[in-house]
């Protein structure tokens, strides 16, 4: 397997390094350290979405974070309400030269099997995921980091490969982040589930006490957290994972859960909206649902027996000319879901909408015309079949809806015929970076409130994704607004990089989501954590 890191490795030498004004972040505990027992109670939360791996190096996805940020100790975190990170486990954590970032730990940190956390950990969490590089792991998110020193058992220094990071401390509040214990994991491979639970590695607000995977989970507030996000307001927590979202919203509305997170179909949304039991909670969005193409394996990829980058490009272009976001956001997410335009969300700074003025009708409908004139001018004989897969669970029931209306969208043009399939999410994840897709469903979480983030994971040459893009422009381009301290220099590049890929089409993002949660009459605190930080913390969640 070849290191994501060392073609960035080789990238940012070339990137110009800028004089860096010292960014410095205080600590604060925001009634965290030294926590005594949590306030108590017991909750139970149900989710349709599925866990990868507990291993923070070999998954990415938001089921598999959403229980890290529960368990695992961060070097920084947003505190409730703010999508900006400050130092949890870590006393400061700032510039002390232009490529290097020194952070302090508190003193007497501990995982909840005793072990001391230390700087070594630090370091060696930080290793393991460069050097494992899974493809289904957020190592891509390092691509800045060549080297980490334990100075000394509170200190650690990140060395950087280019000055002047605008991004690296909210990296270290990402999946790439959470700081795992030495004792317990492998340096050099993935840990498995059970061995991660059975060694309780755990230093966040919560211990796992039983792990049933993708079934069921129970936690257990951790009386020795020490960051920010303070004691946990609920002492037990358990965690039901279900297959069907239709039971979800039963189990809800009757009463048998106490709150219901990821993911419920508009439909049941709309009719928990007038049930008296519940109280349906909505934070600020940033979740964005794409058409990804393979590269190699898409109609006339690469690797394909007829393989032509401009036919293959022209099939990019005509369905992006055919996507009908309008139908799928009013018939199928009763408007929970918008029509989104660019690769960045509306609402973060560098949004544009570069793809509703090149494709479609040019003011966000889509263009049967314009798709066919596409494909004649590039010699493609029509209908042209291509295969697209979904993954139902993972996005919720409405995900079979919404690739229905993009089968038609293509079908009813007369020019193409769709093979649509759907795969359990596990499997899934596995196919998607094996070249088994030519074109996939994928959803995006953020892992931090900046533009950075959906740009690097995705547009890189080596990235999440796997889907071979690469545009070296576009490559220097996201290198560069990560060191561009002037916001209006940024913000231009922001918009050159998203100009650029929606003339290349390596995706194509149609939809941008709000955050739901369904909560029974006598919880409080879903506010609180449906925030922009996107991190649904179960320790602000406590029950009358």
């Amino acid at each position: 397997m070849t290191s994501a890191s060392t073609n960035r490795r080789r990238a940012l030498i070339a990137v110009a390094g800028a004089s860096v004004a010292a960014l410095t972040l205080a600590g604060c505990t925001a009634g965290g350290g030294g926590s005594t027992d949590a306030a108590g109670g017991t909750l139970t939360i149900g989710t349709t979405e599925q866990i990868t791996a507990l291993d923070p190096a070999g998954s990415y996805d938001n089921g598999s974070f959403a229980v890290m940020n529960q368990v695992y100790p961060f070097l920084m975190n947003t505190p409730y309400g703010s999508p900006d990170p400050e130092p949890d486990i870590a006393e400061s954590a700032e510039f002390t030269g232009p490529s290097e970032y020194t952070v302090t730990l508190k003193p007497d940190l501990k995982f909840a099997n005793g072990n001391d956390l230390t700087s070594s950990d630090v370091k060696f969490t930080f290793d393991r995921q460069i050097a494992i590089a899974d493809e289904n792991g957020p190592s891509s998110l390092l691509y800045n980091l060549d080297s980490v020193d334990a100075v000394d058992d509170t200190t650690v220094v990140f060395n950087l490969k280019s000055e002047n990071d605008q991004i690296f401390p909210q990296i270290l509040s990402s999946p790439a982040g959470p700081i795992v214990d030495e004792e317990v994991f492998s340096a050099d491979e993935l840990t498995s589930d059970d061995e991660i639970v059975e060694g309780h590695a755990f230093a966040g607000q919560y211990d796992i006490t039983s792990y049933d995977f993708n079934n069921l989970i129970s936690y257990k507030a951790n009386p020795d957290y020490q960051g920010i996000l303070g004691e946990a307001k609920t002492d037990t927590v358990n965690v039901k994972y279900y297959t069907d979202a239709s039971n979800l919203k039963l189990d809800v509305q009757e009463g048998n859960i106490d709150v219901a997170h990821r993911t419920l179909s508009a439909t049941d949304i709309e009719d928990l909206r007038g049930n008296d039991n519940v109280k349906v909670v909505d934070g600020p969005g940033g979740e964005i649902r794409y058409l990804v193409f393979n590269f190699n394996t898409m109609p006339f990829g690469a690797t394909t027996p007829e393989a032509d980058p401009a036919k293959a490009l022209a099939v990019r272009q005509a369905i992006a000319n055919l996507i009908d976001r309008d139908a799928i956001s009013e018939d199928v997410y009763k408007g929970t879901f918008t029509p989104l335009y660019s690769y960045v969300p509306e609402g973060l700074t560098g949004a544009n909408e570069a793809l509703k003025e090149l494709y479609g009708d040019g003011n966000g409908a889509p263009d049967v015309a314009k798709a066919e004139e596409v494909l004649t001018a590039a010699g493609i004989t029509t209908p042209l079949d291509i295969s697209i897969q979904y993954v139902a669970e993972r996005y919720g029931p409405s995900s079979s809806d919404e690739y229905a209306i993009i089968k038609d969208n293509l079908e009813s043009s007369g020019l193409f015929t769709v093979n649509l399939q759907s795969t359990e999410w596990v499997q899934y994840s596995e196919d998607r970076v094996a070249d088994l897709y030519p074109a996939y469903q994928l959803g995006w979480f953020p892992d931090y409130s900046d533009a950075d983030n959906y740009l690097s994971p995705f547009f890189l040459t080596e990235n999440f994704l796997a889907n071979h893009y690469d545009n070296p422009e576009v490559n220097d381009l996201i290198l560069e607004q990560a060191v561009t301290t002037d916001p209006a220099a940024r913000e231009a590049l922001i918009g050159e990089i998203q100009d650029k890929v929606a003339a290349d089409l390596s995706t194509i993002p149609y939809m941008q989501g709000a955050q739901v949660a369904v909560v029974g009459s006598d919880v409080e605190g879903a506010e609180d954590t449906l925030d922009a930080s996107f991190k649904f913390r179960y320790g602000a969640l406590s029950k009358g």
